[in-house]
């Protein structure tokens, strides 16, 4: 039977009775699967994660992995990052194949070989710069960097990859996210007219080579989908509205966001500051909606505010649904690999180690 087919007849049963067959399939299973669940999930396929976080830990917890098989609940990227770091004996599947990352598209192999190419044009890239993927995106490109001399971040240590990038070089090439290389530069002290942003579609990026040579930092323009619809005055709001909130940011969000912000941090940064916050402390946060929402599940004596008027939530993410969680687990029962998700060995060497050296600067 089909993937489709199957899927047809699952949406057809009662979500009640799918939740029960999850919960005997995975005990049939057992230690052959390992199921990691990143923070943005919904949560009733969340509840089945046996290892929850963001992308930095998922990562580490992937390398580190023995099951046989791992059933990555997120999007594409983060399943081509497991199996990259998990061996060949271990296989990597992703419930909804379709379940991809705005922001990941926003920046392609071609692009990005482009770019090296026009850069070369102005100053000598394999010598002075060091290319930094940040670890939404592809294959593909985690391969260019390790091929080149570069690293991935995530936006727990991109401040720790960034100051490794700049010990070996004097230039860094920062893609596809904008604003978390921005973000993240100006809180350590770089001058803003160190930094120019790189339109792909724009000759020399829309830079001049005078531009280029001075710049330290260059920025890919792109972004998340779901963080730029925050904006600073929806954190003037939530402060007129509610005296002594703080806003927490995620750093995706734009400067003009993260500027206004009380605090601001990875998902799971975000994640340990509400928890540790006293009682009574309230809070708007600007990420993910189903993060928020159970934020405000788990800290009933802490109001927990969405920053946004409007919903913003990761439509990829939520492609994972238990019903394409249960038809993975019964592909892999039936040793079908149609969610399985397979890296070419030509990319794989060299995304894995731009992804070791961020691992090893843990």
């Amino acid at each position: 039977m089909s993937t489709q087919t199957l899927l047809k007849q699952l949406y057809d049963t009662p979500e009640q009775d799918i939740i029960k067959n999850i919960h005997a399939l995975k005990a049939e299973l057992g230690e052959k699967v390992l199921i990691l669940g990143h923070h943005y999930q919904r949560e009733e396929v969340f509840a089945f994660a046996d290892v929850s976080g963001d992308s930095l830990k998922l990562s580490q917890q992937a390398a580190d992995a023995d099951a046989a098989n791992i059933i990555f609940c997120g999007v594409h990227f983060m399943a081509e990052t497991a199996d990259i770091l998990t061996s060949d004996e271990q296989a990597v599947f992703l419930p909804d194949l379709a379940a991809g990352c705005s922001m990941a598209d926003m920046a392609n192999d071609a692009q990005v070989s482009k770019c090296w190419q026009e850069l070369s044009t102005v100053i000598q890239p394999d010598t002075c710069v060091t290319p930094v993927t940040y670890i939404n995106s592809t294959a593909a490109l985690k391969s260019f960097c390790g091929e080149h001399g570069g690293i991935v971040c995530t936006s727990s240590n991109a401040k720790k990859v960034l100051e490794w990038s700049w010990n070996n070089r004097e230039k860094i090439l920062f893609f596809p996210d904008q604003h978390l290389g921005e973000n993240t530069a100006l809180a350590m002290g770089i001058p803003e007219e160190n930094m120019i942003v790189w339109d792909p579609f724009q000759p020399l990026g829309g830079n001049t080579p005078a531009a280029i040579e001075r710049a330290t930092l260059i920025l890919w323009k792109g972004f998340c989908s779901v963080h730029q619809l925050f904006k600073a005055e929806h954190a003037d709001t939530m402060r007129k509205n509610h005296i002594g909130i703080e806003i927490l940011a995620h750093p995706e969000c734009s400067r003009e966001v993260c500027e206004t912000a009380d605090f601001v941090g990875s998902t799971e940064a975000i994640i340990q500051y509400v928890k540790a916050a006293d009682v009574g402390s309230k809070f708007a946060i600007a990420t993910e909606l189903n993060l928020v929402n159970r934020l405000r599940i788990q800290h009933p004596d802490k109001p927990v505010w969405f920053l946004s008027p409007m919903v913003c939530m990761c439509s990829t993410m939520f492609r994972t649904d238990p019903q394409h969680l249960y038809a993975t687990l019964l592909a892999i029962r039936d040793g079908n690999n149609e969610h399985q998700i397979i890296v070419p060995k030509a990319q794989k060497r060299w995304a894995k180690l731009s992804l070791e050296r961020m691992l090893n600067l843990a």
